[in-house]
């Protein structure tokens, strides 16, 4: 379910965010910017409320259940780098931003 969300919001699979990150096998959330993680939440916290609304039960309800909410999450994404001009997912990798600046 997480790479259904993860690719539903942010376009991409896991490994190619990882891969765009330039990561092996560190945890892509430690590198992921502010934005990365709150729409990643959002489409967690969605894709949840949504299954539990559905009751999904097997993977074939809660596969929809998490494209629906990794769609909330993509729908916002849009929006905000619409009106921001910027890309929320980027080949930044934050964690080392915040190591250099340690």
């Amino acid at each position: 379910m997480t790479n259904i969300i993860h690719q539903e919001w942010s376009g991409l699979t896991v490994k190619k965010h990882k891969n765009l990150k330039g990561l092996k096998s560190q945890n892509l959330r430690d590198h992921m910017s502010e934005a990365e993680l709150i729409f990643t939440a959002l489409a967690e916290l969605s894709t949840r409320q949504i299954a539990e609304t559905i009751e999904a039960k097997g993977l074939k309800e809660n596969a929809k259940a998490s494209k629906k909410g990794g769609k909330i999450a993509k729908d916002a994404r849009t929006m905000l780098e619409e009106q921001t001009g910027k890309k929320v997912v980027t080949r930044e990798n934050f964690y080392l931003q915040k190591e250099c600046k340690n």
